[in-house]
């Protein structure tokens, strides 16, 4: 998925810098991925560490790491997907708020796959209430279905707005595919809870954090995203058809630095590191006094090309130079 703040460029060096850091046998560490996302940084620690805990606040994040963290053993059901390809269209939720000829006019999906969607998510409810899948087969469905979806979204990657007019890769038909997930001998736990809450309950070895940078609030970025994860009833609100949605301390000026505090006070971990960029609300001295109160701090610094959605109907986004920080500390006992 093109997803804005997405570490899938940067994961070597994170990996890389976490491991020499370290310094140390992983397979008896217990790593923590706190913000996670689409899950990228806990999906390449997973099978070299004795546990992954994800979190994240988002449920559509949720249904993904619930996926790729969480499903740890293989599962078989090529037939169900090809069961889910095959349905009829249905004109439900998704059509009918979300789709070009839906009630609504908004233009996130074709027609045809705005019922897709429809059809698929009301099927995979259906195996689910009725106990013909487990629980592991459910969030693989959903999360390839958030993944398929995506695909073929009338969008420039976020979903704050749609295109005026369908493109190219929006008008084809919706197909999903599996979510393939690695397989591993130890289970792993997935959160879907307030970070700062949920860091007084959960301990490890390794802390890694990778919050927002900035004032845009992922839920509404996403928001259609949560809706076909949770596939709910509710009024879609304006011409985006937003849903109610969480608003993190961590996109707002005036709270960010008091919340960071307030994290990295309470994190029962050892080795933790914070990733963060030259845009972000809080700047590079502000993180380092925080920090460096509770331990050993150091930095590293890594030059890439960030994502930056485009409005054109060009799907593959303008290139901006940036840094990416990795905060490091060494917390006391």
């Amino acid at each position: 998925m093109n997803y804005i703040g997405s570490k899938n460029k940067l994961s070597s060096f994170i990996k890389t810098t976490i491991k020499k850091t370290v310094d140390a046998d992983l397979s008896n560490f217990v790593f923590c991925d706190l913000f996670a996302g689409t899950g990228i940084v806990g999906r390449s620690f997973k099978p070299f560490v004795k546990q992954v805990i994800t979190n994240d606040i988002e449920f559509y994040s949720f249904v993904l790491n619930r996926n790729y963290i969480g499903n740890h053993k293989t599962i078989y059901c090529d037939l169900l997907f090809k069961k889910l390809n095959e349905l009829e269209g249905v004109e439900g939720f998704i059509f009918q708020n979300y789709s070009d000829y839906g009630s609504e006019g908004r233009m996130y999906f074709s027609a045809e796959n705005g019922k897709k969607i429809d059809a698929i998510r009301l099927q995979i409810e259906y195996w689910k209430n009725n106990n013909e899948i487990s629980k592991d087969v459910y969030f693989h469905l959903i999360a390839s279905l958030i993944e398929s979806a995506d695909k073929i979204a009338n969008t420039a990657s976020v979903y704050g707005a749609y295109l005026k007019k369908i493109k190219k890769s929006a008008q084809k038909t919706l197909i999903i595919k599996p979510a393939y997930f690695e397989t591993t001998t130890n289970k792993h736990v997935v959160y879907n809870e307030d970070s700062n809450t949920l860091i007084k309950k959960i301990e490890g070895d390794i802390l890694y954090l990778d919050p927002p940078y900035n004032a845009r609030q992922y839920g509404a970025n996403y928001h259609l995203l949560n809706t076909i994860a949770l596939y709910d009833s509710f009024e879609p609100k304006g011409k985006t058809g937003l849903r109610n949605y969480y608003k993190s301390d961590y996109c707002k000026k005036n709270e960010v630095a008091k919340s960071f505090e307030e994290l990295i006070k309470n994190a029962n971990f050892k080795h933790i590191f914070l990733s963060y960029n030259n845009e972000g609300l809080m700047t590079e001295n502000e993180v380092k006094t925080i920090m460096q109160k509770y331990g050993k701090y150091s930095i590293k610094t890594k030059k890439y090309q960030r994502f930056k959605a485009d409005k054109t109907e060009n799907r593959n986004h303008k290139a901006t130079s940036t840094f990416e920080y990795l905060h490091i500390l060494e917390k006391y006992a």
